[in-house]
Formats: C-alpha cells, structure tokens, sequence
C-alpha cells in the first residue's frame, strides 16, 4: 500500500490541525468541509477501505467510534452530528486510507445523500 496524505499527516509530513491524537488514532479538521463542523478521524493502522477490515481490527474500529464520541463531547457536540464512511470510489471515497467524517453544526436531512 502507497503512503496517503492520510498517512503524511499520521508521519507528521504534512501538517493538519489536529484535534486529538493518541496511540490508535488521529483527528483533524477536513481541508475542504461540507459544514462548521468537519472531521477527520483515522487509524493509524493503515486500512484502505471498510470492507478491507478483519476480525482483528475489531478492537481498533471500536476505538474509533469512541474517539467521535469523546471529541465531540469535547466540542459541546455531542447531542447533534452526524458520522458518514464512504467505502470505495463508487461510494464517493477520495483517500483510501479508513476515515470517518464527523460532522456538526447544521441541519442533516434524512434519507443521507
């Protein structure tokens, strides 16, 4: 697997404003947000998509949804946002490294998309 930007951001390569960090993950703010509130949360573990996850990133995808609950907690989100993952090209998945958009701060429509 190549290096993403995802990963250059997780080597410190390229810089991101980082929100949270800790030894599974990273959060950052989206360069091109689609409301007030967009995030970036990643595993560090290279994972290209979803479906390329197995039962031994069980733990690490778990984590990840935490990570969403506990940084918009530290937002004063936590009652109102929304977490999208995009699985392949056909699904709109620009980077392929696993991300979770976390996203707040504006009214959602239901159905998504």
């Amino acid at each position: 697997m190549t290096d993403t930007i995802f990963q250059k951001i997780i080597n410190k390569e390229i810089n991101a404003d980082i929100i949270y960090e800790d030894e599974k993950s990273l959060v950052f703010r989206d360069i091109n947000p689609v409301a007030p509130t967009h995030l970036l949360i990643i595993p560090k573990k290279q994972i290209e998509k979803i479906s390329d996850a197995n039962e031994e990133d069980q733990d690490l995808l778990g984590h990840l949804f935490l990570v969403a609950g506990k940084v918009a907690k530290e937002l004063g989100i936590e009652n109102a946002f929304r977490l999208v993952v995009n699985n392949g090209a056909g699904a709109q998945q620009t980077v392929f490294h696993l991300h979770i958009h976390l996203l707040a701060d504006r009214e959602f429509t239901w159905p998504p998309g």
